[in-house]
């Protein structure tokens, strides 16, 4: 059959997309062995914040006319970087690469329900079926910590803010869908949202730790952990939000979402060999229950979508 290539285009970006974020947790849990989440997150948000400058003074960049679209623009940039991934990273330090990546490939999820309720956006009964299993999984994969510790809240806590991060991800999601449509610049908006993060997350850091005692921590850290933070900022920061944003141009929302389902694929893989850490059966449970979820919610969708190209 006959692929436009446009939207083969946009696929190959997103698989890219795809295999960086999915990485992105085993990175993520690896790092925060030398770095807390704060001076992880200043740090990364700092070589972001640069990147991005240097990206406006070559390439320039529209803002918003509309004073109301940037207000909600700096929102929105707040809410993805600072509150986001403050919640990912926090959590991800407290639970498994394995747990934290599984619950954060539930996002397309929680933005097609959160589509339905305040968008207004259509769901049929099987894909409200697919949904209300696939929340049950999460469920599951959420409690995995207490049923894998006989009753013991160890990781709990940390698959919950990862989750909470999830929940802080779908109304950005839904926040972009608004603004996309007011004409905001996607650029401007991937940006933005590293500087606005630098900028709001930085006083926090420097008021716990004090400036001294970061530059100290970041200069005596090793290498290895170091192109953590880089792989963090230029690669699932720059590079990866710049790659989703070019393909989301030209395919559906829906669409875009079905790659986090990916997530897990490439990154439990490497969180067993780098990390050593171990599948539980009840994560399994929960990852099948989901993956259960998702094919009942996207079979029909995906049949639909075959048959009008």
């Amino acid at each position: 059959a006959y692929m436009n290539p446009y939207r083969l285009h946009a696929y190959i970006l997103l698989l890219i997309v795809s295999i960086i974020w999915g990485i992105a947790g085993v990175v993520i849990k690896y790092t925060l062995d030398a770095f807390p989440p704060l001076i992880f997150l200043t740090y990364r948000f700092g070589i972001a914040a640069v990147a991005a400058a240097v990206t406006f003074l070559l390439l320039g960049f529209r803002i918003p006319k509309d004073k109301k679209v940037l207000a909600y623009s700096l929102l929105y940039g707040f809410l993805t970087s600072t509150v986001a991934l403050g919640l990912l990273f926090f959590g991800t330090e407290q639970t498994t690469a394995i747990d934290a990546i599984l619950i954060s490939a539930t996002a397309p999820i929680t933005i097609a329900a959160a589509g339905a309720f305040f968008l207004k956006e259509h769901v049929t009964a099987r894909e409200r079926i697919g949904i209300g299993i696939a929340f049950a999984g999460t469920a599951v994969t959420i409690l995995e910590p207490v049923i894998r510790n006989g009753g013991s809240f160890v990781g709990f806590g940390g698959n919950l803010l990862v989750f909470a991060s999830v929940l802080v991800g779908t109304a950005t999601a839904v926040l972009a869908k608004i603004l996309l449509r007011k004409d905001l610049d996607p650029l401007y908006a991937t940006n933005m949202s590293f500087i606005v993060g630098f900028l709001t997350i930085a006083p926090v850091a420097f008021l716990t730790y004090g400036p001294g005692e970061i530059v100290k921590i970041i200069t005596s850290t090793p290498l290895s952990y170091q192109l953590g933070v880089l792989y963090m900022a230029l690669i699932s920061g720059t590079l990866a939000y710049t790659l989703w944003h070019k393909a989301q141009k030209t395919i559906e929302v829906g669409e875009v979402g079905l790659f986090a389902y990916l997530y897990p694929v490439f990154g439990t893989p490497l969180a067993i060999v780098w990390l050593k850490e171990k599948i539980s059966v009840p994560f399994l449970i929960g990852a099948t229950i989901i993956a259960v979820g998702v094919i009942i919610a996207e079979y029909k969708k995906s049949r639909y979508n075959k048959a009008s190209k």
